[in-house]
């Protein structure tokens, strides 16, 4: 009658060997189940962020018959970002602006007979040395009365307050298109 105390006791710990083995080992394996992260999104090309800026420039163009954005193309061997407007076409030469100088304004090209609407204006800066931009009219002829130090850009004011953060999407899109191709990346002076 002694052993039965014992015989009792060796059943229940044979009944949690059965029990807590099978658990441990289930929990061992668990970790090698567990989903992979998922890999980084890989950067964007140059031909990305241009395809973002042209969709931009062109559905949020202004409509004056004067300052609309008929077309936008990019060559990625020169880096040029060329914008066909009513008058002629300017070439902006991405690897030669500096992504430091991002400057917007409103700019209203309305004249003394005739009111238009209000535009968004960014400004790009050269860096010292380089030109910017050519414009030309629609003969093909450079004009030369347009600075070649500054590369412009222009939206519809009304259609671009429609767009929650446009400008600081807009911002970094032509900073990254800039850098993609060249130009003077940023930094902190102060």
């Amino acid at each position: 009658m002694r052993w039965q105390p014992l015989k009792t006791a060796a059943g229940i710990c044979l009944a949690l060997l059965v029990a807590v083995v099978p658990a441990c080992s289930a929990q061992s394996v668990r970790p090698s189940v567990r989903a992979k992260k998922a890999a980084p999104k890989p950067e964007p090309t140059a031909q990305d962020v241009f395809e973002y800026i042209r969709g931009a420039l062109l559905s949020m163009s202004p409509d004056d018959g004067i300052n609309d954005n008929l077309d936008v193309k990019f060559n990625e061997t020169t880096r040029t970002l060329t914008v066909t407007q009513p008058d002629g076409h300017c070439d902006q030469f991405m690897g030669s602006l500096d992504s430091n100088y991002v400057v917007w304004d409103v700019f209203d090209p309305s004249s003394t007979y005739q009111s238009r609407e209000r535009l968004l204006r960014v400004t790009l800066v050269s860096v010292s040395d380089k030109t910017a931009r050519t414009c030309y009219n629609k003969l093909n002829l450079a004009d030369t009365t347009v600075p070649a130090n500054r590369a412009r850009l222009l939206f519809s004011l009304s259609k671009v307050q429609q767009v929650p953060g446009f400008q600081d999407k807009m911002t970094k899109a032509l900073k990254k298109l800039i850098v993609l191709s060249g130009g003077a990346p940023p930094n902190t002076v102060f």
